[in-house]
């Protein structure tokens, strides 16, 4: 089955200033917010809503960090080839603050709770949201749902959803396909 495109550049440009406003609709001056992109997929998405709000809001220092969720997954030990670590670039406490975590799509909800785990070594946050870019709403393994979504998508469990970003050397876009696997 060749991709499908779900979204084309400019679909997703609207759907990033879409988000960004609702950020600051429900964050003001993100005096007490911190914006946590998960890696690797979510860091783009992040950097972007990141540079949004700065540009078109004029809001500036908005504490931005990307957390590695590798070794906190429950799948962790499952896999038959060895997972690549990233990289976890947080230098601030998110002890009391609202956290909000970026992700590119939502699938079963896991990489979520991983990193729900994983920022507690930073503190406890007074509140935690989520903004994805895709919502694969009938594929939830756990009861996790985004604050903040960009596009809700049906897809089978033997579908895949792609996002590629111009920052990784692709135009942006997102794809559904069928999944190599079967």
């Amino acid at each position: 089955m060749n991709p499908k495109v779900l979204l084309t550049s400019k679909e997703i440009d609207i759907i990033l200033h879409r988000l960004a406003c609702q950020l600051v609709e429900n964050h003001l001056d993100f005096s007490n917010t911190l914006l946590i992109g998960i890696q690797p997929r979510g860091k783009f998405l992040a950097e972007r809503i990141k540079a949004i709000i700065e540009k078109e809001y004029n809001i500036s220092d908005i504490p931005l960090g990307f957390l590695d969720i590798t070794f906190f997954r429950d799948d962790f030990r499952r896999n038959q080839k060895p997972l690549e670590a990233n990289k976890t670039q947080i230098d601030f406490l998110v002890e009391d603050k609202k956290v909000v975590f970026i992700d590119d799509v939502l699938f079963t909800g896991r990489s979520i709770r991983s990193a729900l785990t994983a920022i507690q070594s930073f503190g406890r946050p007074a509140e935690v949201e989520l903004l994805v870019l895709i919502d694969r709403r009938f594929s939830r393994h756990l009861p996790i749902q985004p604050d903040y979504r960009g596009r809700q998508v049906d897809a089978f469990n033997e579908e895949s959803v792609r996002v590629h970003w111009s920052e990784d050397g692709m135009s942006d876009s997102v794809y559904i396909q069928q999944s190599l696997s079967i």
